[in-house]
């Protein structure tokens, strides 16, 4: 059995695994850590070390690691400034420091965005299977987006948004991100039912507290009110996902895609998301091709970056 080693780099935890993309699956135990996005680069570079040393990789092995951008992925260049989170790796060739701390000693890092990570690895063995033309989106405190032709991500040329990335489109005049993530839908629901907007939830998307506890209501918590019949409630859902998909429509149309896959902490609520997100389709694509175009959930959840890594790290470079 053949394995390949991955490591998937959030903003907050760092992930480490082996991977049988022959058998669409990981290996072995999948081991996380935290991640501290504000440490100095020396801090970042030896968890992430320490956490891939954690898994038994084989010497001399190439690994596919996930990161989020702004980074040099081909030159593995931190590029981070003014996100709020890795800053120090900013100009760092971040895959020689890890080439350095591996005690496997890689042969080579191949780096991805993790989303692309995440559609490649919905390609390799979930909802995107099969599928030439797909558009893979995860929905949660951003909108990540990767474009797919046979497996693998385009991020420029005339088909696709700006890098590929859907987090950079306007709709109705503003970042796309204002209508339709975690903080835009919350606030929308604050402002419609008349309420305080609170404190952010915590990073697990269960609210400081939880609705009813005395923290700010989430999305989950206002998909439930909407489900029960919360008119402020079903009228943001409808208005950020049909949003969702007329600003989607003429980037779909332009790849030619033949199915859009959904992912992220918000696709959990996905029985309101599908109607309102395919009635935007509609409205942008002409009936006829909207209902043509395949809407399905993730199916392989956290594991799907993992697997995308994995599969990128069977690339050839250049």
């Amino acid at each position: 059995m053949l394995t390949t080693p991955v490591l998937e780099v959030g903003g907050t935890h760092v992930t480490a695994a082996l991977v049988d993309v022959a058998a669409g699956r990981t290996v072995g135990p999948v081991v996380r850590d935290t991640l501290a996005a504000h440490g100095t680069a020396e801090e970042i570079l030896d968890r992430i070390a320490a956490t891939a040393d954690r898994i038994a990789a084989p010497e001399g092995a190439r690994w596919g690691v996930a990161v989020p951008g702004p980074f040099d992925y081909a030159g593995g260049i931190g590029l981070f400034k003014d996100v709020g989170k890795f800053e120090a790796l900013y100009g760092v060739d971040v895959g020689a420091g890890l080439a350095a701390r591996i005690r496997s000693r890689p042969a080579a890092l191949r780096f991805l965005n993790d989303a692309d990570a995440f559609g490649v690895g919905e390609h390799v063995a979930g909802a995107a299977r099969g599928e030439r033309r797909a558009v893979c989106l995860t929905l949660g405190t951003g909108v990540g987006s990767a474009f797919l032709d046979a497996g693998v991500p385009v991020n420029d040329g005339p088909l696709v948004p700006p890098d590929g990335s859907a987090h950079l489109l306007v709709y109705a005049g503003r970042a796309l991100e204002d209508t339709v993530s975690r903080r835009a839908i919350r606030a929308a629901y604050a402002q419609a039912a008349g309420v305080e907007a609170g404190a952010e939830a915590g990073s697990d998307g269960t609210g400081a507290g939880g609705a009813g506890a005395g923290g700010a209501l989430d999305v989950r918590d206002i998909a439930a009110l909407a489900r029960g019949g919360d008119p402020a409630a079903r009228a943001v859902l409808d208005g950020a996902f049909r949003a969702l998909g007329e600003a989607l429509a003429p980037w779909l149309d332009r790849f030619a895609a033949t199915a859009v896959v959904i992912g992220g902490s918000i696709a959990a609520s996905w029985d309101l998301i599908e109607p309102a997100l395919r009635a935007g389709l509609a409205a942008g694509l002409g009936a006829r091709r909207a209902d043509g175009l395949a809407l399905r959930t993730a199916l392989r959840g956290d594991d799907a970056a993992l697997l995308g890594a994995a599969r990128w790290a069977e690339e050839p470079d250049g």
